[in-house]
């Protein structure tokens, strides 16, 4: 099956991040009502695309984004570091009382039938004002970029955001990388930047440059205002229905040649069924299921899309691509954290059958 995509096959970066770093307080299994500890987790939809590709599968990549100097990007900073990722950053100082911040995101993990629950502090975010000539482009890609990312959070923190992607989209087609983009829903942050209107008008300025789309039946019905799909399915693992908006989706956006996204049924917070599913060219692949015991859901889908680049920017077919992002994705919530602790050869014995038995 043919990708439609032509990666360059060299390039300094293999892959490069436009987006926003924050840091997520995990209380674990306690709600933040009655925590009285937290662990600390750097993250950020994009950011987290490209350390896994750094740390787990060994490519070269990057990120473009914000940073404060102040203590707490300091601790980001570190963590970018520690997971091999190339930061780009726009400096900004911190006036020692209202910023500008680098963004808090809450998440406790739930248990059992009790979903865990997410909210932010994203006031005075430093990555909200970050706009079009923060960056660049020409001397980043000068060197080589083979494929560039961002995603539908860091476009719905501000109307700079946005234009900001479009710049690097339009860049990174001048260098002739490969550009994705990952819909990323979140109702929380169009809801505070302008509602839904807004976004299925500045996702369609986004989307018009991106060759590889992530996103789910909601995220496309929504993010790119198509109608929902036609055809209802059997289940939550079944693809029916997300592969029956894909010629809403292309009629919209002809140019795309890959969309993919994972399948999920929540048993309860910690017990899932675990699938994914990529459209390509006309044509689809689907992953095995699984069951997850799962200790920590947050940066499952993160997982899944840099597993499934992964494979695409070594040459994999788009089948085995797909299962290296289930397998990657689905290790992913295994660890602690939004970020892998997994290493290739796990994801890859995996994705090829692997088991749960003791490794001697």
């Amino acid at each position: 099956m043919k990708t439609g995509l032509n990666i360059p096959q060299k390039g300094a970066l293999d892959f490069l991040s436009l987006g926003a770093l924050v840091h997520r307080l995990d209380p674990g299994i306690v709600p933040f009502r009655k925590a009285i500890h937290c662990d600390i987790h750097v993250s950020g939809g994009e950011f987290n695309v490209a350390a896994n590709l750094s740390d787990c599968f060994r490519l070269n990549t990057g990120i473009a984004t914000a940073m404060v100097d102040y203590p707490i990007g300091d601790l980001i900073a570190e963590r970018v570091r520690a997971m091999g990722v190339k930061p780009f950053y726009k400096h900004f100082q911190h006036d020692g009382v209202h910023g500008p911040n680098l963004a808090t995101v809450y998440s406790d993990r739930g248990h059992g039938l009790r979903a865990p629950v997410v909210f932010y502090n994203r006031s005075n975010e430093a990555a909200a004002q970050l706009k079009a000539g923060d960056f660049d482009w020409k001397k980043i890609f000068a060197a080589g970029v083979r494929w560039f990312h961002s995603g539908g959070i860091f476009a719905a923190l501000s109307p700079t955001t946005a234009e900001l992607i479009v710049e690097g989209m339009k860049a990174a087609k001048a260098a002739a990388a490969v550009t994705s983009f990952d819909l990323n829903y979140r109702a929380k942050l169009w809801n505070s930047s302008g509602g839904h209107d807004r976004a299925v008008a500045v996702l369609d300025k986004i989307v018009r440059h991106v060759d590889v789309l992530v996103g789910n039946e909601e995220d496309l019905q929504l993010g790119l205002g198509i109608p929902g799909p036609t055809m209802k399915a059997k289940s939550q693992l079944d693809p029916t229905a997300f592969l029956g908006m894909m010629d809403s989706v292309t009629k919209k956006h002809p140019h795309i040649k890959i969309i993919a996204t994972t399948l999920r049924e929540v048993h309860s917070t910690n017990r899932h069924r675990w699938g994914a599913v990529a459209w390509v060219e006309g044509k689809s692949c689907q992953s095995p299921i699984c069951e997850l015991d799962v200790l920590d859901r947050v940066g499952g889908g993160d997982g899944f899309a840099s597993g499934f680049f992964y494979g695409l920017l070594t040459g994999e077919t788009p089948q085995e691509s797909v299962n290296l992002g289930w397998a990657h994705g689905a290790l992913l919530t295994t660890f602690p954290g939004d970020t892998t602790m997994a290493t290739v050869e796990q994801v890859k014995a995996f994705a090829q059958g692997g088991s749960a038995r003791i490794q001697r």
